[in-house]
């Protein structure tokens, strides 16, 4: 399974739900543990308009980011440091932007967390967790094949 051909995007999908479980949250617990911030970790809240709970609706999100991720994958570094520093980037930048710009107007809260740094820095480090565990899980999972 190398591509983009529906396997590898389901499991880019799947690697991006994951790594919120995992990776996003983990960092989240880290930055929670350290006084950074004090942001609920999984987040049981119910989102609209379905009324599920916010980690899922994180987690599906990841999942798409993590199909985005997949397609973006072939023109980043193939290895080492760079593979990693390249999935962090995407992570940090792409979804946190998306976040600051697009999805906070939305929902008419400030945009770019309303220029706090301590939130700014939480959403930035958090996403750029995710980018490594969906590097990480999608690896596995196209090794695997």
């Amino acid at each position: 399974m190398k591509g983009t051909g529906t396997g590898a995007l389901l499991a880019a999908f799947c690697a991006g739900c994951v790594a919120v479980l995992v990776f996003h949250q983990g960092m989240l617990s880290v930055l929670v543990a350290i006084g950074l911030t004090d942001r609920a970790i999984f987040p049981s809240g119910p989102t609209w308009p379905l009324g599920l709970p916010q980690i899922w609706s994180i987690a599906f999100w990841g999942g798409l980011w993590g199909i985005a991720y997949a397609l973006l994958r072939p023109r980043l570094p193939k290895g080492g440091a760079g593979h990693w520093l390249g999935a962090a980037a995407f992570g940090a930048l792409a979804p946190t932007l998306v976040n600051w710009f697009v999805v906070a107007p939305l929902k008419s809260l400030p945009i770019a967390a309303g220029w706090q740094f301590a939130p700014m820095l939480t959403g930035v480090l958090v996403n750029a967790a995710w980018g490594v565990g969906t590097a990480l899980f999608l690896s596995l999972a196209l090794r695997r094949t």
